[in-house]
């Protein structure tokens, strides 16, 4: 069987109380200073025009001009009306989407490992930061995409129908309907 041994523990004083709280003050400031070195790299996003109303989500599609340089000035990509779902780009982009709201302007910048990381893709070189001139137009969110899709399809079938041989256009004031398989 094992002895153990209790030592009372001595009432601290008010003085080494204080003292004990510094002691971990300065620890934790400490820390923080070490933990601010190693924080993951962040998107810069400078307002060159505000926009108005609310942001993007990493659901929504959004509609935008865009300029990608490099830090030489070398453009690698340029669109204008690009269609891009937040969830089909490179995270930093999705994180600089995030912040911005109709109708503004933003210059961003991208470190290389929210990019394309330490990986060559096409023009840009591995490790590079990317830096975007970018204006979002407007944004929608997936399900409403998806029914604009489906409309769009409906219609088209409708149209379809209309058109083939054989098919007859609908009296007016009637309503069209599309062939049932």
């Amino acid at each position: 069987m094992t002895e153990v041994t209790r030592v009372p523990l001595q009432p601290i004083s008010r003085s080494s109380l204080g003292k004990l709280w510094i002691g971990i003050a300065a620890t934790v400031i400490a820390a923080g200073g070490v933990a601010w070195a190693t924080q993951p790299a962040h998107v810069t996003v400078q307002t060159i025009k505000p926009g108005t109303g609310p942001s993007p989500t990493v659901e929504d599609v959004a509609l935008i001009n865009y300029k990608g340089t490099l830090d030489n000035g070398t453009v690698f990509d340029q669109q204008n009306q690009a269609v891009l779902p937040l969830q089909g780009v490179v995270p930093g982009f999705t994180k600089a989407l995030e912040q911005m709201q109709r109708g503004g302007k933003y210059h961003v910048r991208i470190p290389a490992s929210l990019g394309y990381g330490a990986k060559r893709a096409g023009p840009i070189p591995p490790n590079s930061t990317l830096n975007f001139d970018i204006e979002l137009i407007d944004y929608r969110n997936r399900a409403e995409i998806e029914q604009q899709q489906r409309m769009m399809e409906q219609l088209q079938q409708m149209q379809g129908a209309q058109q083939a041989p054989g098919g007859a256009a609908p009296a007016p004031g009637a309503r069209a309907t599309a062939p049932q398989p």
